[in-house]
């Protein structure tokens, strides 16, 4: 985000790989794309000096605004006076308390650790959280929707949320300028989930074996696992290759792997 009209301007590179918008009209946009109402708690990750925060106020039933760097912060108090409606918190994303009831997340996330703010966010799949909307580098936001090839980290958030890239937006969009330009990722929560929460743990041990040796046959990474007749019923039934590496199957390949394995889910 860059500076509001009157404060002044970031100068030299920030901490983290933050990056400030310079466009008003594009926050505004990004803002009512994600279709943000008076009915919805949002917490803005990276508040920096307001610009995705006004459009934010102006849409949200309740925004908390969290900001890691204390002059930041001081000025967004300045211009968000603490009525209830739009609290300012100075706190670190990956540390900062959440709401217990059910919220979303919009933000411009630092460069520097966008995928570790994702993770706080999107691992604890029984969270309250509704839907995360974030500009984050854009070749971190293509991956992490790409439907072929299947990456690990992706896979362990698929069964529960589904991630759209919703727009790319060249790095001349921000000050100071980055090296790379960004795309705005949009997570939502699958309904129905793919596998009930309870089932995380032993499907993220599943995926993680079997992308143990990632460029080997997963018959091979499994065959302790696995019967060789069992394999060969469940690629003939999948209509996959017998000897397909894990990074071919998409998640919903590898929740049928996963059902074979362990039994019948309860999906309750």
């Amino acid at each position: 985000m860059a500076a509001q009209q009157g404060a002044p301007r970031p100068s030299g590179r920030q901490p983290d790989g933050q990056h400030f918008l310079r466009s008003s009209r594009l926050a505004i946009e990004l803002v009512e794309q994600a279709g943000i109402s008076a009915r919805d708690l949002v917490v803005e990750i990276g508040a920096g000096s307001g610009r995705l925060t006004r459009p934010l106020a102006d849409r949200a039933g309740h925004l908390i605004a969290v900001e890691r760097h204390p002059v930041w912060a001081g000025r967004l108090r300045s211009s968000f006076p603490d009525d209830g409606h739009v609290v300012i918190v100075q706190a670190n994303a990956l540390h900062v308390a959440l709401p217990r009831s059910p919220y979303r997340v919009f933000g411009n996330l630092p460069f520097g650790s966008g995928s570790r703010i994702l993770a706080r966010f999107l691992d604890d799949v029984g969270s309250p959280l509704q839907r995360l909307d974030a500009l984050l580098q854009y070749e971190m936001a293509r991956k992490r929707t790409q439907v072929h090839p299947n990456t690990l980290v992706s896979l362990r958030l698929l069964p529960w949320w589904e991630f759209q890239l919703v727009r790319h937006v060249p790095r001349t969009a921000f000050e100071p300028l980055p090296s790379v330009d960004a795309g705005m990722l949009s997570v939502t929560r699958r309904s129905p989930h793919l596998l009930p929460m309870s089932a995380r743990p032993r499907y993220v041990r599943l995926i993680a074996k079997g992308f143990s040796a990632s460029s080997k046959p997963l018959r091979l990474t499994l065959r302790s696992s696995m019967s060789p007749r069992n394999w060969a019923r469940f690629v003939r039934e999948r209509g996959i290759a017998a000897d397909v590496v894990p990074t071919e199957l998409d998640v919903f390949d590898w929740v049928a792997l996963f059902e074979r394995m362990m039994g019948p889910i309860d999906r309750r």
